[in-house]
């Protein structure tokens, strides 16, 4: 499965995380020029993996 960004519609709450300041500054230059937010990578981010982890408890 491929990681692809795309506009979310979904409601939404807010949450408040920590991240290593590394791993914002190379999700911030992941998404220049893509047309996404930090919120929305992350999102997506995490979508694909809760599908992955699915994909390997099923086989």
């Amino acid at each position: 499965m491929t990681f692809k960004l795309k506009p979310y519609t979904k409601q939404t709450e807010n949450k408040t995380i920590r991240f290593p300041v590394e791993l914002i500054e190379k999700i911030e230059k992941a998404i220049i020029g893509e047309n996404v937010s930090f919120s929305r990578f992350v999102i997506q981010a995490c979508e694909y993996a809760l599908e992955n982890m699915k994909d390997k408890k099923s086989n």
